[in-house]
This record gives C-alpha cells, structure tokens and sequence, in this order.
C-alpha cells in the first residue's frame, strides 16, 4: 500500500503541474473570437428576395438548356415557352418529361442538353423545375425521391424564367436523416459493446469538437502561435477524453504520460517537417481562399496544426491499449520481473505498431482517392508524384505522425511497467513467492514464469504455477486472489 501511494504522488507530481501549466497556456492563448480583417464571401448569403429552399424530386428530365427554367412542373396551358419567347417545336409539355436517359432530340439553336428535376417543395406550393449542375448530373446524378437544397430566385428582383436565367438552382443533398441515422447506430453500437466507458467515451468526444471550434480554429483564424494552439489544445483533448474515458487510476495516468510524450515528438517533428517540405499549401483550393481571408492566418501554421492533431486518435489507441496489456499482463504473472514484463509487453506493442501504421497510411490514402487519381494520371516519376504539392502534405502527415506513435509505445510501456511494479498484486504484505529450482516445490517439467520468452506462455506458466501452489499450499491462493481483486478495484477506481 505505501509503494502504490508512493506511486501514485509521483504520477500526480508529474501530471497535475503539467495540467497546470496547460491551463494556463490555453487562458493566455484563448482567442478573443473577433473577426476584424477577415473578408470571406459567405456562399449562403443571399440577395434580397432569394432563399434557400428544400424540397423532394418527383420527376428527372433532359432538356434544351435554352428553355424556360422558371416554369412550374405542370403547364396548364400545354407549351413550354424557351428562354427566347419561341414556342417548343411540337412537343407540349404536361409535367410528364423524357426519362433522363432518352433525352429528346435537338432543334437547331437550341443549344445543349441540361438535367431538370421536378421538385415537390417541402414549404408547399406547385412542383418547381430545378436546374441540375452539369458536374453533380455527371458524376452521381440526382434521381426521384432524392432530397435537395435549391436556390428560389423566383422572388429576387428583376429575375424571371422569360429573360433565360433559371429560377431554381441546385445547391445540394440534403443528408440529415442518413448522417442522423449513421450516429444514432454508431451511438448504440458502442455503448452496448462498451457500455458506460463507451458512453463517456462519446461525450468526451463531443468535449474534444468543443475544444477544437472554440479555441483551436479561431485561435488559427487570430493568428495565435500554431504550434502552441496545437500542443495546449491536444493535451487539454487527451486530459479530459483519457480521464473521462477510463477513469483516474495509475494505468490512465500512465497512458497520459505516454500519450503527451508522443504528442511532443510528432510536434516537434511536425515543425521541422512543414518549414524543411516548404509546406505552404499551394496545391490546395482551400489553402488558396484562406490566404485571401485574412493577413493574420498562417497556412504553414494551418498545415502545422493538422499535423499534430491528426494523429491524436491512434496515439491515444496505442498508449492506453499499451498501459492495459502491462496491467494484464502483471495480472497473470506477478512475480515476473520488470524486465521480463517489459519484453512481454513490447510483443504486443510490436503488433500494434504494425497495424496502426498501416491504419494511418491507409486513412489518408483514402482521404486523398480523388488527389491521388488526378496524379497518377499526369503519368508522372513516382518521386516527383509523392513530394509533389498535392501529395506531399499526405506524405510527411503519414510520416510524422507514425514516428510519433512508434516512439510512445516503448515509453508508454516502460512507464506503465514501473509504475505497475510500484502499484502492483501483494500477497500478505509481501509479493507473492514463486518457488525456484532448488527449493523443492518447483517441479522440473514446469515452466517459470520468469524463465518463458513469450507472452502466452508466460500466461499459461503463471496459470500452472497457481494451480501448482494451490496444491501444495491452499492458502496461498484465496490471499492472492482478494489481493488481485483489491489491486484491479484500486486501479479501475
């Protein structure tokens, strides 16, 4: 009990001064939230007169791009006027339009086909022909029963369907229900695998988007110090989601310790990375239309803090699973030496550095589909592709963050191993004994928990070894285990 104690003062000696202290930087740093100097279009402002309605698709059609796109769904009169006042050759129109896919067959003059789609408006009222982008008709198309955002320029001044400007245009997709219904699934299945930490994991979640839309972002939007935003912003993430999360305890600790450790790393190499790359966002229409937001936002600093934050979900993975498995581990052997945990822990961390690396790679892989096709198609040398403006950033982001992650798990376990040989099982007071050689209870078929080079076996020894002793001593294992059940109740809190 005192050397947990002991324990315990020191992780807390370490750990609340650094909470402290980013606390601190977060109040020095918190921006003020004004917007002065920022000039940006807002896309869904609107002139007098046009709004952004919504509404359901009955009916796709292909037309002349020339006709009137003002007109309702239905013409009670039988003709569809063209944008030139000329009647529609032939054909009257009766709300029931040619299938997409058999579009009709052009008058000369009439220009090129566009994509209609008839539209049940949601606030009530008569069909609308809502004009379809050529780009969204060609790549996904829009179908009925489909739901849209449209823009309603009927009522704007000096706009009507007879001077050839559309009346209704296409904005977008209206995905509330399925995004709604991925959640609520998403929800459900973690807190019935997880259960209350995989609650709590949740709203730590929500805590994190929190921190990240009112600090980290208008920090960068004020042009406070990137690389401080992101190392005080990161670490307040990690602080509240790691404790909220798995609760306080000398293993959660630990995982913080490793974690902040790892953060560090990928900071410090994220900064060198973006001023060595010559990292400035060039190849990026995002990048370009924040430059020309603000004087006060720093693209370099923007790419810096993606850097960093990006690899906060697989180093947070990586350190608690790492902290866990030493705690496991002690469990099933406790009179295994700290080298001998340490080399057994390391197997797993092993394991999960693969795997994460390739989580890692593969992730922005496929952020990056649309980026990595247009390159291939320039036909270009492979080197030229990955250090290329539009490659290059995915590349080094990969890079950083994997070196990061590699160093926490090595740090992350010797911390959790020395913490735990502090903490750890008693047996009576003292550690628990397991008999030697020569002492005449150790039997020579049997393997010694200390003696095993793997990790399962170094499970099954210590299993035999308490199934062993029970034997030979019944009242070893009753203390043991209350001894066990004590130390998990102290470590889960």
């Amino acid at each position: 009990m005192a050397a947990r104690s002991k324990a315990n003062r020191i992780l807390a000696a370490v750990l609340i001064p650094l909470a402290l202290l980013t606390l601190a930087g977060m109040a020095a740093l918190w921006p003020s939230g004004s917007k002065e100097g920022v000039s940006l279009a807002n896309p869904y402002a609107t002139a007098p007169g046009v709004t952004f309605d919504t509404g359901t698709i009955q009916n796709v059609v292909t037309g002349s791009c020339m006709q009137d796109t003002g007109q309702q769904g239905t013409n009670q009169q039988g003709t569809n006027q063209q944008g030139s006042g000329q009647q529609d050759t032939g054909q009257q129109q009766t709300g029931q339009q040619q299938p997409a896919q058999q579009a009709p067959q052009q008058a000369p003059g009439q220009g090129s086909d566009c994509t209609f789609a008839f539209t049940e408006q949601d606030k009530g009222g008569s069909p609308v022909k809502v004009v379809i982008n050529p780009d969204v008709a060609a790549s996904h198309g829009v179908k009925p029963g489909d739901q849209i955002r449209y823009l309603n320029l009927s009522n704007a001044q000096g706009a009507t369907g007879s001077q050839g400007s559309p009346a209704y245009i296409f904005v977008d997709f209206v995905r509330t229900m399925p995004i709604v219904l991925l959640a609520v699934l998403y929800a459900v299945v973690v807190i019935a695998v997880a259960r209350w930490r995989g609650l709590r994991a949740l709203i730590g979640l929500v805590g994190a988007y929190l921190v990240l839309a009112n600090f980290l972002l208008p920090g960068l939007v004020e042009g406070k110090p990137p690389l401080l935003l992101a190392l005080v912003g990161s670490t307040v993430i990690m602080i509240g989601v790691l404790y909220f999360a798995h609760g306080f305890s000398a293993r959660t600790s630990t995982a913080l310790l490793g974690t902040i450790f790892g953060l560090a790393i990928t900071a410090l190499l994220a900064a060198w990375a973006t001023d060595a790359a010559n990292l400035a966002g060039v190849g990026s229409h995002d990048a370009a239309t924040l430059v020309n937001t603000s004087s006060n936002i720093s693209i370099s600093g923007v790419i810096l803090c993606g850097l960093i934050i990006s690899g906060l979900g697989v180093l947070n993975d990586v350190t608690i699973t790492q902290s866990s498995a030493v705690w496991e581990l002690y469990e099933l052997a406790p009179a295994s030496s700290a080298r001998k945990l340490f080399t057994s822990a390391m197997r797993i961390g092993r394991d999960h550095i693969a795997s994460t690396v390739y989580t890692i790679a593969f992730a922005y892989a496929g952020a990056a589909l649309p980026i990595l096709i247009i390159v291939m198609l320039y036909d270009r040398p492979l080197m030229d592709t990955l250090t290329s403006a539009e490659l290059s950033e995915e590349v080094i982001r990969t890079l950083v963050g994997s070196i990061g992650l590699v160093l926490a798990i090595p740090v992350t376990t010797l911390i959790a191993v020395l913490v735990v040989k502090a903490t750890g099982i008693k047996a009576g007071g003292v550690q628990a004994p397991i008999a030697g050689p020569g002492d005449g209870t150790h039997d020579a078929g049997h393997s010694h928990a200390d003696d095993v080079a793997d990790t399962g076996a170094l499970a099954a020894a210590a299993l035999e070894e308490r199934s062993r002793r029970t034997a030979v001593e019944p009242g070893v294992l009753p203390t043991e285990e209350a001894g066990t059940r004590r130390g998990r109740r102290a470590d889960r809190g």
